[in-house]
């Protein structure tokens, strides 16, 4: 008999520390791993290199249906002008559809996945076993966006990015089509004064309640 796919949904907005938890879950479970954002990204990117338009909705859509989810680069999908194309063609219902699809037959691997995302608890997989919505203060998400980039040598200013951050927020939790919000069945999880093994913890006490239950 097939086993069925055990699937782990989070979401959250930027920098509260969704990847990084999503990540260490993933390689503790043995579970594939999904960062979603990157399949807009690597949509965006496939337009830019290829000089075409980011408005128009059909040709985009057509690229997001060609992206190969199992090679995104995360360090080349980081570029600040990639997030920049990214978001204006993330708010495309026809974008969303097409990755929407590839994420959901992600989901299905087995032995189980781990998707981190704005509507993974909403919208991809409404009935995820597990959903986990990870959040911190926009003045905490701002400061761990400003330290990071300090740490690699770069210079930034903070209130730049903590007027980013809240932007970002408004666009995400504001959009018509899939807005950022916690499944009615989320456990929340608010990193804002929790270190990323405390969060790992609580996510994994969550994680090992839910296999039992499904065992």
């Amino acid at each position: 008999m097939a086993t069925k796919a055990f699937t782990i949904a989070i979401d959250g907005p930027a920098a509260a520390g969704k990847g990084t938890l999503s990540r260490l879950i993933a390689e503790r479970y043995g579970f594939h791993h999904l960062d979603t954002g990157l399949t807009y990204r690597a949509t965006a990117k496939a337009l830019l290199d290829a000089g075409l338009p980011l408005d128009d909705e059909a040709l985009a859509e057509k690229i997001a249906r060609e992206v190969e989810l199992a090679g995104l680069d995360r360090d080349i999908l980081s570029r600040h002008e990639i997030g920049e194309a990214a978001s204006k063609i993330a708010v495309m219902p026809a974008v969303r559809r097409a990755l929407v699809e590839a994420q959901r037959r992600f989901a299905a691997k087995t032995p189980g996945t781990v998707l981190d995302g704005r509507d993974i608890g909403t919208v991809v997989c409404p009935d995820a076993p597990v959903k986990l919505y990870v959040t911190a203060s926009p003045e905490v998400r701002a400061r761990r966006r400003y330290d990071e980039i300090l740490g690699k040598g770069a210079t930034a200013d903070f209130e730049a990015i903590f007027e980013d951050v809240k932007r970002r927020d408004a666009r995400d939790m504001g959009r018509a089509d899939s807005p950022l919000k916690p499944a009615d069945d989320a456990h929340l999880l608010d990193t804002s004064e929790m270190s990323i093994e405390a969060a790992f913890h609580a996510a994994q006490s969550i994680i090992d309640a839910a296999l039992s239950r499904n065992a």
